[in-house]
């Protein structure tokens, strides 16, 4: 490609364009605040349109669950003095019945379920020490807000080093203009954003291999 042809490209298409692969064992499935606060009835910053993310949550985790692939639940919990809480309305208080997993939800017996305080699954909480623990290299990422919690975890996990996935019909976003711009910047610079039928057909090819 010539300098004139390059500079035809917008900013963010300069860009590389990664064949997408899974070893099982070396992926983590990170679930990210699929909890009553933000999802069910009673909670108190609701977004009711993450309810259509139930079932294909529930299919990935599923699919993961039968080739090995460890599943990690993050949920958000808030002592009344997070920053955080400097922009949003006091939620997600620790014990409450908001900061838990929504019951249409079903994780394993084996899965991990870990508290964050941000917005950032890895911004202090032991979430890098148990994927690097397990020899983790690939994340496939889901779950609410996109524009802002899924967004944050995904990019610590690219500056930590990790391939970061993000099946499109497993993340909601705040509105569809969000959840557009949010998924073209990750896709753009942060990891790959693909639709969920391609994941699954990653699994696929492990399930019957084994």
């Amino acid at each position: 490609m010539g300098a004139a042809e390059s500079s035809d490209r917008p900013f963010s298409e300069q860009r590389q364009h990664v064949a997408l692969r899974l070893v099982p064992e070396r992926t983590a499935v990170i679930v990210v605040d699929m909890i009553n606060e933000f999802l069910e009835e009673g909670g108190l910053m609701v977004m009711a349109s993450g309810r259509a993310l139930y079932e294909p949550i529930q299919q990935l985790v599923d699919a993961a669950h039968r080739v090995g692939t460890p599943v990690i639940w993050l949920r958000d919990e808030h002592e009344a003095h997070n920053p955080e809480l400097r922009k949003r309305i006091l939620h997600c208080l620790p014990g409450s019945w908001g900061t838990q997993l929504v019951a249409a939800l079903r994780p394993g017996p084996t899965d991990l379920i870990l508290t964050k305080s941000s917005y950032n699954g890895f911004f202090r909480t032991p979430l890098h020490e148990r994927l690097q623990e397990r020899s983790i290299t690939t994340l496939v990422v889901v779950g609410v807000v996109t524009n802002i919690c899924v967004r944050s975890t995904v990019h610590d996990a690219f500056f930590l080093g990790y391939e970061v996935i993000v099946p499109e019909q497993c993340v909601a976003a705040t509105s569809e203009r969000e959840q557009a711009s949010s998924l073209y910047d990750i896709d753009t610079h942060y990891g790959s954003v693909t639709s969920l039928d391609h994941v699954l057909s990653l699994f696929a090819e492990h399930e019957v291999a084994l």
